[in-house]
């Protein structure tokens, strides 16, 4: 059983997405042409990796604009669970372009630092002013990807901001190794460099091994235990079995078995299955949960009897299960409710499956006889004529009153099989009274009614509290 929330982004949500990585797209473009121009004018290593740096993370903004774009699709027969991890593909993509560059301009660095092309650095005024623009520009455009990855969830948008948060420590560093050098350190460039290179590395190490957590699957053990703890809250008694979690851009995808009682019906196992979902859709807004409901064994032999029949193909019903000790032996015997239609050998085979699963399941037990009752099918029935049944009404309705001290709350008559009556009767008892004793005064007035109103077949009393 499962129902599935949707993990598609909404139109507006992906609108957003991809406005942002249009500006990171703009902004890249800028920042390369700038500081490239600038370090070839004044022969800055550092300037130059910082334009590098810079490229990386336009063929990054590219690869995030590509990624958001397949990522919003929603699923289809090929890509069931959706187009989410494009996005961790993209981020993969662009660790592996920053740590490449940053070893490249890392070398660079250590071969010009106590060498002479260490003084070929002209820290000139401009190169400051460069400097100070691009440091705006990456306060600017770090602080609106940082909003909407946080807004829209997005892994892509937040590799871009660690990114662009990177560029703007390595600006700062360049910037300091330019003061150097206007200072007299010439070998401030290189070392200002290297800086940038070591940042980049390591930022780009922790972006690629989170993402490819994401890849493998990892679970992601924060989700887990909100999961879980709605599930403790909402249905504190469920049998939990496995609770699995997985994560693809900001979704998750949830696979959860839970045991119920082998006797509850379908119906109940799926109103299980709706609560549990949606707790932990409330707990997980970006969820897909898949509820499995599998029957539990009970630590009974009646109850084990009870589930190994019920879990034979072909058997609709079971009921009386008794279980007797004779001569130091278990036995057991229960009745089997099979389709009406059936062949009396299809029947006959069914429940020697029946037997041999009880066996098997419950090998205490010796011996297993089954009953074989047909399962009975709906009819069309009406209320009995007024002058039949004017007796019986008031027979019925003076045993309520000697019993209850109250008349019936509802009382209906049913032609039932073989011309008898069937009397549905609802009677009102105390609130605070024990279930057993409500039970007794049901079956207290059955028994009477059978007795002083021969005409009634089957008598089915309803008990409600008193208001």
């Amino acid at each position: 059983m499962n129902v599935a929330s949707s993990t598609v982004v909404s139109p507006q949500a992906a609108r957003g997405q991809q406005r942002t990585a249009l500006i990171s797209v703009g902004a890249a473009v800028l920042l390369v042409a700038i500081k490239l121009a600038a370090g070839l004018a004044s022969g800055s290593l550092g300037l130059i990796a910082e334009a590098l740096h810079s490229g990386t993370d336009l063929v990054a903004a590219l690869l995030t604009l590509f990624a958001v774009r397949v990522a919003v699709r929603p699923p289809d027969r090929e890509h069931p669970f959706g187009h989410g991890k494009a996005e961790h593909l993209a981020a993969l993509a662009e660790a592996a372009f920053l740590v490449a560059a940053s070893i490249y301009i890392a070398l660079h660095a250590l071969g010009r630092l106590g060498s002479a092309s260490a003084g070929d650095v002209e820290a000139a005024w401009y190169t400051l002013v460069v400097l100070g623009v691009v440091i705006v520009i990456d306060v600017s455009r770090a602080t609106v990807s940082w909003r909407a990855a946080r807004r829209y969830d997005s892994p892509a948008l937040a590799s871009n901001a660690l990114h662009f948060a990177s560029d703007l420590l390595g600006s700062v560093a360049v910037l300091g190794g330019l003061i150097a050098v206007r200072a007299g350190y010439p070998e401030g460039d290189a070392l200002a460099a290297l800086v940038v290179a070591v940042m980049v590395v390591a930022a780009g190490v922790r972006l690629a091994r989170r993402n490819v957590e994401v890849l493998m699957d990892r679970a992601p053990e924060a989700a887990a235990e909100a999961a879980r703890q709605a599930i403790a809250r909402d249905e504190p008694a469920v049998d939990l079995r496995r609770l699995r979690v997985r994560e693809a851009a900001g979704a998750y995808f949830v696979d959860v078995v839970v045991g119920v009682r082998p006797d509850a019906a379908v119906g109940q196992g799926h109103a299980l299955a709706d609560s549990i979902e949606a707790a932990v859709r409330r707990a997980l807004p970006r969820s897909d949960v898949v509820v499995h409901v599998e029957p539990t064994a009970g630590r009974g032999v009646r109850e084990r009897v009870n589930a190994a029949a019920l879990a034979v193909r072909g058997v609709r019903e079971v009921h009386n299960v008794r279980v007797m000790q004779v001569e130091g032996r278990l036995e057991a015997s229960l009745h089997l409710k099979l389709p009406a239609s059936l062949p009396l050998s299809d029947a006959h085979a069914i429940t020697t499956d029946v037997e041999q699963a009880i066996r098997v399941a419950v090998p205490e037990v010796s011996h297993v006889h089954t009953h074989i009752e047909p399962l009975s099918e709906a009819q069309v029935s009406a209320a009995p004529d007024d002058a039949e049944i004017a007796a019986e009404r008031s027979t019925i309705a003076a045993v309520v009153r000697e019993i209850t001290g109250d008349d019936p709350e509802d009382l209906r008559l049913r032609h039932g099989e073989q011309g008898t009556i069937v009397a549905l009767v609802t009677v009102l008892v105390d609130p605070a009274s024990p279930l057993g004793d409500a039970h007794g005064v049901a079956t207290e007035i059955e028994e009477r009614v059978r007795r002083r109103a021969p005409a009634v077949g089957e008598v089915v009393v309803h008990t409600e509290p008193r208001a």
